[in-house]
């Protein structure tokens, strides 16, 4: 079973961090916007928006952010039993790993419920940590076995997310990506889901709800007005969906946002 240490968000651009690798631990980093570079045993390696990066246990690095440009990351650091780690050889190898993620929405999305629970110290927070952090390794190792998938059918999923991109508040199906990519609907729901981890469903849903997330902090919407905004004409099953993806409900996000 992992053990979270600490869970963490960074921003900005002065950013700074000076680890002597003397705590038996790993750790993970998932760069969200910008990059930030790290001296790592004393090899520079830079990490930008979209790649995750692990550090295995007793690495010693120090990292700081590039002048002038502002960044936001999230790092979980944690340790695991030796059992654990024969269950997954993304850790098992003690190796240093940095890979630009597929799964990047729905990591992003473990990253950001694991945090949130963190520090507001939620009960259950520590367990439900622990899982989720097992499953983004799992997705994680599960990407790097399939990444001889062919350029093709990467450049395919990314049509499709564009498509998704400029129509998520309409009802989005298989047989419309089908007609975006020139395949079967059935072959598009395929290869959607292998490449991203998600249903197309799933994957529209957390588009929703990140852009939902935004216009609570940000503009000066209700709630209702915000779920119709984004296609939810069942404002309680906004309200189900939202607090299921985030831990949160949306009148707390709309609570917070500043006066």
């Amino acid at each position: 079973m992992l053990e979270l240490q600490t869970v963490r968000r960074d921003q900005g651009m002065d950013w700074y961090e000076d680890y002597n690798g003397v705590e038996s631990s790993f750790s993970i980093v998932l760069v969200t916007y910008g990059k930030v570079v790290y001296w790592i045993e004393d090899e520079k390696v830079i990490v930008e928006k979209g790649e995750m990066l692990l550090l295995p246990l007793g690495t010693r690095y120090y990292g700081k952010t590039i002048p002038t440009v502002f960044h936001e990351k999230y790092v979980v650091r944690f340790n695991t039993l030796a059992d654990e780690e024969a269950k997954l050889p993304i850790l098992a190898g003690r190796q240093r790993l940095k890979s630009k993620v597929g799964y990047y929405e729905l990591i992003l999305d473990l990253l950001k419920v694991t945090y949130t629970e963190w520090i507001e110290e939620l009960p259950y927070a520590a367990i439900r940590g622990q899982a989720k952090v097992t499953e983004l390794l799992a997705l994680w190792s599960r990407e790097l076995e399939q990444s001889a998938s062919s350029l093709g059918a990467k450049a395919n999923v990314e049509r499709m997310k564009t498509y998704i991109a400029e129509h998520y508040r309409e009802k989005i199906t298989k047989e419309q990506l089908g007609a975006c990519i020139r395949v079967t609907p059935n072959y598009a729901a395929t290869l959607f889901s292998k490449m991203t981890g998600q249903t197309i469903s799933e994957y529209v849903h957390s588009v929703r709800i990140r852009t939902a997330i935004y216009m609570l902090n940000e503009s000066l919407l209700t709630v209702s007005e915000v779920a119709a905004y984004l296609g939810y004409n069942d404002v309680s099953y906004f309200h189900k969906l939202f607090k299921k993806t985030t831990g949160s409900t949306p009148a707390q996000f709309a609570h917070n946002r500043p006066s």
